[in-house]
């Protein structure tokens, strides 16, 4: 059985948050600070800033500081683990699959 390294089980924990996979694809566009990513949204400045924190903390967003802005973009490297993963899983379902078809075919009469 195939699974998920502790790198892509953190990412996937981090991604389980739908907002957070919205703030994601949000700066997935570029730069952006928290009023700006704010904007987009109906939750508080500071809901967004602990997804920031989140997302950051798996390595999926970077921050720069300029002055008293802080500015986030998205990381998409970050997610290799997963595409490692689901990579994986292309390969090994279609055999397991190929495996079901002739155990059904030589069953049926």
């Amino acid at each position: 059985m195939i699974s998920a390294s502790p790198a892509s089980a953190d990412l996937f924990r981090v991604l389980a948050d739908p907002t957070r996979r919205a703030v994601l694809e949000r700066l997935a566009g570029g730069e952006m600070t928290v009023s700006d990513i704010k904007a987009g949204f109906s939750v508080s400045q500071p809901a967004i800033s602990q997804h920031l924190a989140a997302l950051r903390a798996a390595g999926l967003v970077s921050e720069r500081r300029a002055g008293k802005f802080a500015y986030y973009r998205a990381k998409p490297e970050a997610l290799d683990p997963l595409i490692d993963w689901i990579d994986r899983y292309r390969a090994f379902w279609p055999s397991r699959i190929e495996k079901l078809k002739d155990l059904v075919e030589r069953t049926q009469p």
